[in-house]
């Protein structure tokens, strides 16, 4: 008779387990909701303007080609999602986990992305223009020819990113960690740099500024500014 208890506890607990996994995978027909799993789910080239995504489970999603312009995604977690070419101009990405994101080409013009989680993120030729970025972290990220033009990075880490060609004119960099940033002819002409974190005298031996970039104490421009524009 124990045996059989046994056997029947054993069976039920399996049930309840598989019904507990069912319950738990993503629905990738559900509409666009806070706290939506939609982890893995193809929602490429798809119209989400506006959409309410707070705090949703979006690991792995496909939303390439996507138009999410004006979407609340506080708080979500988007991390390894395809982000190729998606738009997300004036979108709320605050506090997101965005990190492993391939999102080349992405447009991010004007969002609040304060806090957002973006390490290790593949996010060349990307548009982050007028977006607030303070506080994000792009530690690792891959940021070649990324437009920051205009931006707010104030305290945000960009520890051992790739710079090279990225745009930083007009952008707020006070507290900015740029420690081991790779800043090839990266664009700092007339940007105050003064507060920034980590700048060394190698990295702006490559970089571009001119006569209006704001150095840290202890650094000088060096001879090769302003650099020769593609025209010269």
């Amino acid at each position: 008779m124990t045996v059989n208890f046994i056997r029947i506890a054993a069976t039920a607990w399996l049930a309840l387990a598989v019904s507990g996994e069912a319950l738990a995978r993503p629905d990738c027909n559900a509409d666009p909701a806070k706290g939506v799993d939609w982890a893995g789910c193809f929602k490429a080239r798809r119209m989400m303007t506006g959409a309410s995504l707070t705090g949703a489970m979006l690991e792995r999603v496909d939303l390439s080609g996507s138009d999410l312009t004006g979407a609340a995604l506080q708080g979500a977690n988007l991390s390894s999602a395809n982000l190729y070419r998606a738009r997300f101009h004036d979108a709320y990405l605050e506090g997101a986990d965005m990190t492993k994101v391939e999102g080349l080409r992405a447009d991010f013009q004007g969002a609040s992305m304060a806090r957002a989680k973006l390490s290790k993120g593949e996010l060349q030729r990307s548009v982050f223009k007028g977006a607030d970025l303070s506080g994000a972290d792009f530690s690792k990220a891959e940021l070649g020819r990324a437009d920051f033009s205009e931006a707010s990075l104030a305290n945000a880490v960009l520890s051992d990113a790739y710079l090279a060609r990225a745009d930083f004119s007009g952008a707020g960099l006070a507290g900015a960690d740029l420690d081991g940033a790779y800043m090839l002819q990266a664009n700092l002409a007339g940007v105050d740099l003064s507060a920034v974190k980590g700048l060394t005298a190698e990295q702006i031996a490559i970089a571009c500024g001119n006569g209006d970039t704001v150095l840290p104490a202890g650094l000088a421009a060096p001879a090769t500014w302003p650099c020769a524009t593609e025209d010269d």
